[in-house]
């Protein structure tokens, strides 16, 4: 495929309910400090107006910085905004379709939550997959039932695509999910809820790669 794929290890989802009344610029911009790789905007309150002058807020600080924005479920805005690329659910348009709007360049990321799903990725289509929840989640009220890390690690072989694992992961359990085969770390309250977005994304970015070492040492 054309398109280069961008350091998925800490993939922060953005939530201005979640921000504590922080500036949601602020918050991502810290982040970015910290570690934090991509950034996906994802607003479920708001009209398409004030999502689309948040989303040329972002991207006006991101480009300079070469971090990629990401628009949740709106390909209209995220065609609209020029921005990297979209990231579609099972329910939302269909990949296939984004991917003929917005062209052979953009990303395009899909919703895995369990192996019923696998048959609505194709790798020409789709270039990363955001699999969970991996553990229960209270950031997104219409969750599925949470995989865990066996299931992620299965649905990892079995993926053609980079996979970014999302649900309930904190630093303090993104060790083991890398280790079970995960790309990346896909948050919303571990970054947007802490005290300290910057700290709070540096240690992500640490339990990373410590998850990464550990992988590299496991027999098999």
């Amino acid at each position: 495929m054309p398109r280069r794929m961008p350091d998925l290890s800490v993939y922060l989802v953005t939530d201005r309910l979640l921000s504590r009344g922080r500036a949601l610029v602020d918050v991502v911009l810290a982040a970015i400090r910290g570690g934090a790789t991509v950034v996906q905007l994802r607003e479920k309150e708001g009209s398409a107006r004030e999502t689309l002058e948040l989303g040329r807020a972002l991207l006006e600080r991101l480009r300079p910085l070469g971090v990629p924005l990401i628009v949740n479920d709106r390909v209209d805005l995220a065609l609209a905004l020029g921005a990297d690329g979209v990231h579609v659910g099972q329910g939302d348009l269909p990949p296939e379709v984004a991917r003929r709007l917005l062209g052979p360049d953009a990303l395009v990321g899909l919703s895995i939550t369990g192996a019923a799903d696998l048959p609505t990725l194709d790798p020409a289509v789709v270039d990363y997959a955001g699999v969970g929840p991996i553990f229960p989640t209270g950031s997104k009220a219409d969750a599925t039932p949470a995989l865990g890390l066996e299931e992620l690690a299965r649905l990892r072989r079995l993926l053609p695509v980079p996979v970014v694992a999302i649900g309930g992961i904190t630093a303090a359990n993104a060790p083991a999910v890398i280790a079970a085969g995960a790309d990346g770390v896909s948050v919303v309250s571990a970054i947007c809820s802490a005290d300290n977005c910057e700290v709070a994304a540096s240690a992500l970015a640490q339990a990373v790669r410590e998850g990464r070492a550990r992988r590299a040492s496991s027999p098999g």
